[in-house]
């Protein structure tokens, strides 16, 4: 059987470990973090029920890039719900879509470019190229349902 058990001693940096062995690596890691908000939309030039104005709770899971620092940290999760916050939810989260987004038809093939070229404009801005090494987004998914999504991948955004 396994307990819980304290540890013995509580590791010290600079007596247990050094600073130079706490990034154990040099490659290119991802993370990923994942949110939810509530929208209405509705959809045009569209025979189905999604023609009528309706609501979703979506999921949106971001894909980050990037390689660690002197810590062994490639971003911090904290970092990226501070853009999703300040940068991105605040055109989605309880809004009727069609109105905070650009002129598009708000479907999840279209809202998760524009959510895609949101976190990448704003992982790209300089105080951030300078905190991370050379941070990307390497894909968005945008759950309109918790069975259907869209995906927006680097590959694809950048080749078009």
């Amino acid at each position: 059987m396994y307990g819980f058990r304290i540890v013995d001693k509580l590791q010290k940096l600079d007596q247990d470990i050094h600073r130079e062995q706490l990034k154990y690596h040099s490659k290119r890691v991802l993370v990923s973090k994942e949110f939810t908000f509530d929208a209405a939309h509705h959809l045009h030039n569209y025979d189905g029920k999604c023609k009528n104005l309706h609501g979703h709770t979506y999921k949106v899971i971001f894909g980050l890039s990037g390689y660690v620092d002197e810590r062994g940290i490639m971003i911090d999760f904290g970092d990226m719900k501070e853009i999703w916050k300040n940068e991105i939810e605040i055109f989605l989260d309880h809004r009727y879509v069609n109105e905070t987004l650009p002129p598009m038809n708000t479907t999840a093939e279209n809202m998760v470019v524009w959510i895609y070229e949101k976190m990448a404009e704003a992982i790209q801005k300089e105080e951030r190229t300078q905190k991370y090494n050379s941070p990307r987004v390497e894909f968005v998914r945008l759950y309109e349902t918790p069975t259907s999504y869209a995906e927006a991948r680097r590959e694809w955004m950048e080749v078009e």
